[in-house]
């Protein structure tokens, strides 16, 4: 791939574009708004000048509503040798786009699982995708050429691919995704009208549960309504589950001892299927889960205090596998959470310790 052209310079699109150009890709930059367009050329990210001729590749980066639009205007024009779309959902936008009567051969529907609560170009970066997957859903039809050029693209942003069924895949980002996101969404409506000393004693499973509840709503609604029937079919069964567990938890209320015990029995079993879903997220990499343990460390909130952690552990011989960050209220302190493999916590916990840090068992 010699150049191509980006449809869209939100967040996914500069990123892509920031990608190929770091690769020594000729791209150029286009959007329903000419100045972010503008902003993401001003990054690096190629030319918002339109190409002399067609490109090797042409990526519309459009919400999923106006893929299939965007998508037949550029096939009619013949902008490109191939097309692909990186939208959210791709079942329906393939059907739009048949529906048209378009010749479908030169182009592949695809989805990098990969953003970020922020949108637009400058919230892009070149590295967003690496070590992602990204889905691929080549049909009989898919040229042989195309699809190549897709993993080309998919490589450059040193992602990983992955091919599945389109219609597999909406109801499988149905299932870790567009679910999710609605279920955080609706914890963290709790808190818009909660008292404020409620709110002031949030820890970090609250900011972990609400985190992506902090994203742009119009580009979710945009999402949700390309896939609406899987979303509300997997709510349905939240909806049941909690509607089962309400049940256990007024039976606790309860004087009656057959009624308590039966409550410990509902909640105990949707924790333990928690538990038994928790496991199967995949670990690090892709990977299977290990089991890690965590070293937890009190740290002052002043510059430099994390790079000094990590060097303390990198001298120990010890490689943090994830860190995680508790703020302490109405303190300029906080708790690190060092998560390492289990033999490392004895010799961890000593390094740091020698050197002065405050180490909570």
């Amino acid at each position: 791939m010699r150049t191509a052209l980006v449809i869209g310079t939100g967040l996914i699109g500069t990123s892509a574009a920031l990608a190929l150009a770091q690769r020594g890709v000729v791209v150029h930059l286009a959007d329903h708004d000419p100045e972010q367009a503008r902003t993401a050329a001003a990054l690096g990210a190629g030319t918002d000048e339109a190409p002399e001729g067609p490109v090797d590749l042409a990526i519309v980066a459009a919400p999923p509503a106006h893929v299939a639009g965007v998508l037949a205007d550029a096939i009619r024009r013949g902008v490109a040798r191939g097309y692909l779309d990186v939208a959210s959902v791709k079942g329906g936008p393939r059907r739009e786009l048949e529906a048209l009567g378009l010749d479908l051969t030169t182009y592949i529907g695809t989805h990098p699982m990969s953003g970020r609560e922020k949108s637009g170009p400058l919230a892009a970066t070149g590295d967003l995708f690496e070590g992602r997957p990204w889905v691929l859903t080549p049909t009989r039809d898919t040229d042989t050429e195309v699809l190549n050029l897709a993993l080309e693209l998919v490589s450059h942003c040193r992602a990983v691919p992955v091919v599945m069924d389109a219609d597999a895949h909406d109801r499988a980002v149905a299932l870790v995704s567009h679910m999710p996101h609605l279920v955080s969404s609706l914890v963290a409506a709790r808190l818009e009208n909660a008292e404020e000393s409620a709110v002031r004693l949030c820890g970090q499973g609250i900011r972990d549960v609400t985190r992506i509840a902090a994203s742009d709503p119009r580009m979710w609604i945009d999402i949700l309504s390309a896939n609406p029937g899987p979303v509300a079919d997997l709510l349905a069964d939240v909806s049941a589950d909690l509607d089962e567990t309400v049940r256990a938890l007024r039976a606790l209320q309860s004087s009656d001892e057959d009624k308590r015990r039966a409550g410990v029995a509902g909640i105990e079993d949707v924790l333990r299927r928690g538990n038994a879903g928790q496991v199967r997220v995949p670990g690090k990499h892709g990977s299977a889960p290990r089991v890690y343990e965590t070293v937890v460390v009190l740290i002052d909130d002043q510059p430099g205090q994390l790079a000094r952690i990590f060097a303390d552990a990198g001298r120990a011989g010890v490689n943090i596998e994830d860190v995680r960050i508790e703020h302490a209220t109405g303190q300029q302190a906080g708790l690190v959470q060092l998560v390492v493999e289990p033999k490392a916590v004895p010799v961890l916990t000593a390094a740091l310790r020698e050197r002065g840090w405050s180490v909570r068992q």
